[in-house]
């Protein structure tokens, strides 16, 4: 049976994320994943695909504070519980939403890391993001993600890909939430309903990948794999594809270890390899 083998959580979009063993599940996803965000002069969203340098910026959580890194700099502590700040709209592709200004100190900090005006926002508890509503009902939602509030991946997928390259490369590149072991190369194209810890999971859409793989994380140098044997490999519709988005139906804990139990299975998405697809 599958089984739940690595949980990340990103709490500042972008940055570096953080390996936990157990976590809650609040209404958003993993609590404080994508919580916080850095975002242009003009509201956009900053991510590694504008500035690699971003992966090198670390994150952690230690009690009460979000504590934010990076070579050559103060250490930056946030509390894990803003004061009310100013509100204003930011757009994540293009879905606009109300956010809310951290701080002076943390614009000046990111400023000073990233060389760029910038400024530092979190997605208040009482905002409401809503998902795409092709794939999602009307309660999902998420904070600052991409669109979903989980990604998740299977190992053997990985080692799969990792067999057809000429280098290897570790999980963290593809920034998923939830890992899986104890499955088959890209079982989870074929999921549609899951559960973990009594945590009932959607899985509607296939992820489409863009740049950010191409990153390493350790030196914010950018090459051509995955994206080329995922091209070679995985594209539909003019996307590649690696790993499934999930929207979950309640709240709860996910811990490292915990079975995943596979409620409902479907045709391949995308439909690779599908001799039954259009």
């Amino acid at each position: 049976m599958p089984v739940l083998s690595q949980i990340f959580i990103y709490p500042i979009k972008s940055l570096a994320g953080i390996s936990v063993s157990d976590w809650p599940v609040d209404r958003n996803g993993l609590q404080y994943d994508r919580k916080w965000m850095l975002v242009d002069s003009e509201g956009q969203f900053l991510s590694q695909r504008r500035l690699p340098k971003m992966a090198l910026i670390r994150t952690r959580i230690d009690a009460d504070a979000l504590i934010v890194s990076a070579a050559g700099h103060s250490e930056l502590n946030l509390p894990l519980q803003p004061m009310d700040g100013e509100d204003l709209t930011v757009r994540i592709w293009r879905d606009d939403c109300i956010a809310r200004l951290v701080s002076d100190k943390a614009n000046a900090w990111f400023r000073s890391v990233l060389d760029l005006d910038c400024r530092l926002v979190y997605h208040p508890d009482h905002r409401q993001r809503q998902v795409d509503q092709k794939y999602a009902a009307p309660n999902d939602q998420t904070a600052f993600s991409d669109g979903f509030p989980f990604l998740l991946i299977g190992e053997n997928s990985l080692h799969s890909l990792n067999q057809q390259m000429t280098e290897t490369i570790d999980m963290p590149r593809f920034r998923p939430n939830l890992v899986v072991t104890d499955c088959s190369a890209y079982a989870e194209d074929t999921w549609r309903r899951i559960e973990i810890n009594h945590i009932e999971f959607r899985l509607p859409k296939p992820c489409s990948r863009c740049s950010v793989p191409t990153i390493d994380p350790t030196t914010a140098l950018t090459g051509k794999e995955p994206l080329a044997t995922l091209n070679r490999l995985r594209k539909w519709n003019n996307q590649v594809y690696f790993g499934q988005n999930a929207l979950h139906g309640s709240q709860g804990s996910l811990s490292v270890g915990q079975q995943v139990l596979i409620l409902e299975t479907g045709r391949n998405q995308p439909p690779l390899n599908d001799p039954v697809s259009d």
